[in-house]
């Protein structure tokens, strides 16, 4: 039986206590191929309490049971492993083969990061005659995005199950499968009952509920700024924590000693990634004012790739949704108007493309810093190539913005790269396009939010901090 239409609260699959279903399009071919239920105030106060009745027990478990746990989820996950690609394929509309190596496979690596981290993690530390104890913050609240769903559904339930709290998922309704078959991993790994729930629903029916619920004692988001402002505002009436992983609109610095075919066509390819579908995209490409024109050749070069039989090529899948595309379409639309040069691309859909939300991969050059595609987070494959005069010209047009997610720094020389790194505002620095990495923190700086996620770091965002003085030698 299909658990679409089902919410996964107290150790058991159920109906909402009022029926209200939605449609979730295939965004590939913009027709509706399931339905899930809207939960709404009940459902949240059903799980909460659910939630807080199991971190009792829960939060007093060992380290050692936890990791049991976290293993055994693992496993679950393993065996399931295809489904979380399919349905990640089919509610976004991800390439299949992107679905499995890049989406599916994050979820299995933060959870294997996830328990090498708590292997080696300490709860308690002696200061004098003072014990530090590291204990779980409770109840908490888990709102997850669209783009890179089981990258933050894994990111947040592994490091929180680790520190001994229990959870309320709610994954965005607009990609909610992936989250369904990873609610039907953790009740077939032996999850207890009560210590991981999960609720479908919109922002403001669930999201914003959970976020001002009383008896949730910490909010975890990831999402716009916008929205990450309305829950930050509605949980400070309880005074809560929160944690948040927001927009982004990251520089991408190619200095003068790097080498320019590689540095333009990697950061192309990384700013068109899940189809530009990605909060730390290298959106912002920044250029010597000498090297334009090798860059703007370089970059259309790159962009032809995407291009197959006059159709997009199989790694840009479409745009989530029709709202995404429109939204994508008006940036675009912007760039030209306001006197960009486009080097590739443009509106509308790629040739051929009838149906699905695909837009064509687009770069614009002679992009000017007060542009509204240089400084407003477009969230589809568009990237703005700007040109600086000096290093330190381009340091401060990169951190010229409301956003501190990520930056991206190429040179030939390290040592070149890591002074520049040193000098953006960003939670995270990328020197010459490295491998992901599972153990270094990711989150961000001013208005792309707070707190920090993956491996020990996100454990250390879901505990509190005790000090008992006095307590005196062991």
């Amino acid at each position: 039986m299909s658990n679409h239409k089902r919410f996964f609260i107290n150790g058991s699959w159920g109906d909402p206590i009022t029926p209200r279903l939605l449609a979730v399009v295939d965004p590939a071919t913009e027709e509706a191929y399931t339905e899930i239920s809207l939960g709404a105030a009940a459902d949240v106060d059903k799980a909460v309490a659910a939630a807080k009745e199991s971190f009792a027990a829960f939060s007093t478990t060992t380290k050692e049971s936890r990791l049991g746990l976290l293993r055994r989820i693992l496993a679950a996950y393993n065996d399931r492993f295809e489904d979380v690609a399919y349905a990640v394929h089919q509610e976004m509309g991800a390439p299949i083969n992107f679905a499995r190596d890049a989406q599916a496979s994050s979820g299995r690596a933060h959870l294997e990061s996830t328990i090498e981290s708590l292997e080696s993690f300490d709860f308690s530390e002696k200061r004098g005659s003072t014990t530090i104890l590291r204990e779980p913050v409770g109840v908490c609240a888990l709102i997850t995005p669209w783009n890179w769903p089981l990258n933050q559904i894994v990111s947040k339930v592994a490091p929180a199950l680790a520190a001994g709290c229990t959870v309320i998922l709610k994954p965005s309704e607009i990609a909610p499968i992936s989250g369904i078959v990873f609610a039907e991993i953790m009740h077939a790994a032996g999850v207890p009952p009560g210590v991981f729930n999960l609720i479908n629903g919109t922002g403001p029916d669930v999201g914003q509920i959970l976020a001002g619920h009383p008896d949730v004692d910490m909010v975890s988001f990831t999402g716009s700024t916008r929205a990450g402002v309305i829950v930050a505002i509605t949980a400070a009436e309880t005074v809560k924590r929160v944690a948040q992983e927001l927009g982004g609109k990251s520089a991408n610095i190619i200095l003068e000693d790097a080498d320019f075919d590689v540095a333009v066509t990697k950061g192309v390819d990384a700013c068109f990634s899940n189809t530009g579908q990605s909060c730390d995209a290298p959106t912002r490409m920044f250029v010597p004012i000498s090297r334009v024109a090798d860059v703007h050749r370089i970059a259309r070069n790159a962009v032809s790739k995407y291009q197959y039989d006059g159709q997009a090529f199989d790694a840009l899948g479409p745009l989530v949704s029709e709202l995404q595309y429109d939204k994508v379409q008006h940036y675009i639309a912007s760039g030209i108007q306001e006197g960009a040069a486009l080097l590739a691309g443009g509106l509308g859909k790629p040739k051929g493309r009838g149906r699905g939300y695909y837009v064509r991969p687009t770069v614009f050059g002679d992009v000017n810093p007060n542009m509204k595609i240089a400084r407003e987070e477009i969230f589809g494959p568009v990237l703005s190539i700007l040109a600086y005069e000096s290093e330190q010209d381009a340091i401060a047009m990169a951190n010229d913005t409301v956003y501190g997610l990520a930056a991206y720094v190429q040179s030939q020389s390290i040592e070149h790269a890591r002074q520049v790194a040193k000098q953006m505002r960003a939670g995270s620095v990328y020197l010459n396009y490295p491998d992901w990495d599972t153990k270094a923190p990711f989150g961000g700086y001013k208005q792309s939010g707070n707190g920090r996620e993956y491996a020990d770091w996100g454990i250390h965002d879901f505990l509190e901090t005790k000090g008992i003085v006095g307590w005196g030698e062991a």
